[in-house]
C-alpha cells in the first residue's frame, strides 16, 4: 500500500501522540493475556530466576508487538472500512506504512537477539515461529482467504506457552505441547463470539469469518463443538499426572461455567437474542485462559 493512499484524520492526529501511537502498534491488551501464557507455563515448568523472567517477558513483548505492528501494515487497506480498526495509526493517518513496518521490523528483530542472548537459543526460534506464524500463515495467507482462517492461523496465538516451557527446560516437552493444544481450542470459540458481533465490519473489509461463509447458526455449533473439546482437553492433563487436583477442579469450574455461556449462545441460535450471550463468551474465555493457567502454576507451588 502506497502512502499516498492514506486517509488522513486531523482530529485523530491532535489527539495521539507518538508514542501513544507506538503503543497501541503492539496492542498491549491483547499481550498482556499472550504474557500470561508465556510465564505461567514457565513456574508449571520450574523455578525460574527472575532475571530469566523479565528476559522472556520483555522480549515476548516484543516479539509479539512486532507481529502486531507487521499485521496493522499488511492490514493498512482495509482497517479503514472496519469500525473497530479505523482509528488505528494508519488509516486515520497519524502514522505512514513503511514507519509502522520499520517498527515492527525493529522490535520483533531486537526481542529475537534478546531471547537468544539473555535465554536460550531455543526460547528465540519458538517465539520467531509465532511471528512469522501469525505474519505471514494466518495475516497475509488465511485471514482473507478461507473461514478456518482463525482455527489455523490461531495456533500462533498458542506459541507462548512453548515460548515460556522453552525458557527454563531448554526443551519442548509433552506437558508443554498440552498447554499449546488448550489455547489452540480455546482460540476459535473465543473469536468466533466476537466475529459474531462484528459480521458487519468483517463484511465491508471482505473478510471471510466463520459467520460470513458458514452462517450464524453454523458458526455457533462449531463453537459448542470446540468448547466441548476444549473442556475435555484441559482435564487431560490430569490424567497423566502433569497437574493434580486443585487444577482438576479448576478447570472443570472454569470450563463448566465457560461451556454454559456458548450454551446460552447456542440455545438462543435460531432466534435474534444471541448478540449478548455471545459478547459475554468474548469477555469471559479472556478471564478463563487466564484464571486457568494461573490455576496451573498454583496446582505446582501450593
Amino acid at each position: 500500500m502506497s502512502e499516498s493512499t492514506v486517509p488522513t484524520n486531523t482530529a485523530a492526529t491532535k489527539e495521539h501522540s507518538f508514542a501513544a501511537d507506538l503503543l497501541a502498534l503492539t496492542k498491549p491488551r491483547i499481550i498482556s493475556l499472550l504474557l500470561v501464557t508465556t510465564i505461567a507455563p514457565m513456574y508449571v515448568a520450574g523455578s525460574p530466576s527472575w532475571s530469566t523472567v523479565f528476559w522472556v517477558a520483555l522480549g515476548g513483548y516484543l516479539m509479539a508487538g512486532g507481529a502486531n505492528a507487521v499485521n496493522m501494515y499488511l492490514d493498512g487497506d482495509i482497517d479503514h472500512v472496519m469500525e473497530r480498526t479505523r482509528l488505528r495509526p494508519i488509516p486515520s493517518g497519524r502514522m505512514s506504512p513503511r514507519s509502522v513496518i520499520a517498527f515492527g521490523v525493529l522490535i520483533s528483530t531486537a526481542a529475537t537477539y534478546m531471547l537468544a542472548h539473555f535465554v536460550n537459543v531455543l526460547t528465540a526460534a519458538l517465539a520467531l515461529a509465532g511471528f512469522y506464524f501469525y505474519v505471514f500463515v494466518y495475516t497475509r495467507w488465511l485471514k482473507r482467504s478461507s473461514p478456518q482462517n482463525i482455527v489455523i492461523g490461531g495456533a500462533a496465538g498458542a506459541f507462548p506457552p512453548l515460548v515460556g516451557w522453552a525458557a527454563v527446560t531448554g526443551r519442548v516437552e509433552l506437558a508443554s505441547i498440552y498447554l499449546f493444544v488448550i489455547v489452540f481450542f480455546w482460540t476459535p470459540p473465543h473469536f468466533w463470539a466476537l466475529a459474531l458481533n462484528k459480521q458487519g465490519d468483517y463484511g465491508n473489509a471482505h473478510v471471510p469469518m466463520a459467520p460470513l461463509v458458514w452462517g450464524k447458526r453454523e458458526t455457533i455449533d462449531q463453537m459448542l463443538w470446540y468448547t466441548v473439546l476444549l473442556l475435555a482437553l484441559t482435564v487431560l492433563p490430569v490424567c497423566f499426572g502433569v497437574f493434580g487436583l486443585f487444577y482438576f477442579a479448576s478447570a472443570l469450574v472454569l470450563g463448566g461455567t465457560l461451556l454454559f455461556g456458548v450454551w446460552r449462545v447456542f440455545r438462543e441460535r435460531n432466534t435474534e437474542n444471541w448478540a449478548a450471550p455471545a459478547w459475554w463468551v468474548f469477555k469471559f474465555s479472556l478471564l478463563y485462559l487466564a484464571l486457568l493457567f494461573a490455576a496451573m502454576v498454583v496446582d505446582r507451588h501450593v
